[in-house]
C-alpha cells in the first residue's frame, strides 16, 4: 500500500513506517521479554528525563512527522501532474 501511494505522501509513508516499526519492536519486546527494555536515561544534575527505547524514539519522531505535515501546505493539481 505505501508503495504504490503518490511520492507527495511520502512524508506521510514515513511517519507511518517509524509508527509501526515502533509499535513492533515495542511488542517483540513484551512478547520475549514480559516487559519493554527501556535503555535510554538522561540525568541533567537532578533532573530526570523519562527513560525510553529506540521504538519509543521512532514512535513519536513518527507521531511529530504526521503533525509537521499537517502544517505544510498541500500540493496544487498542477504541482502533482
Amino acid at each position: 500500500m505505501m508503495y504504490r501511494s503518490k511520492a507527495t505522501q511520502k512524508l506521510n509513508n514515513i511517519a507511518y513506517a517509524l509508527i509501526i516499526g515502533g509499535a513492533l519492536g515495542n511488542l517483540f519486546d513484551r512478547l520475549w521479554h514480559g516487559f519493554v527494555v527501556d535503555m535510554i536515561d538522561f540525568y541533567v544534575g537532578d533532573w530526570h528525563f523519562a527513560t525510553f527505547n529506540l521504538a519509543d524514539s521512532a514512535i513519536c519522531i513518527g507521531a511529530a512527522l504526521i503533525v509537521l505535515e499537517g502544517f505544510l501546505p498541500k500540493p496544487t493539481a498542477k504541482e502533482q501532474a
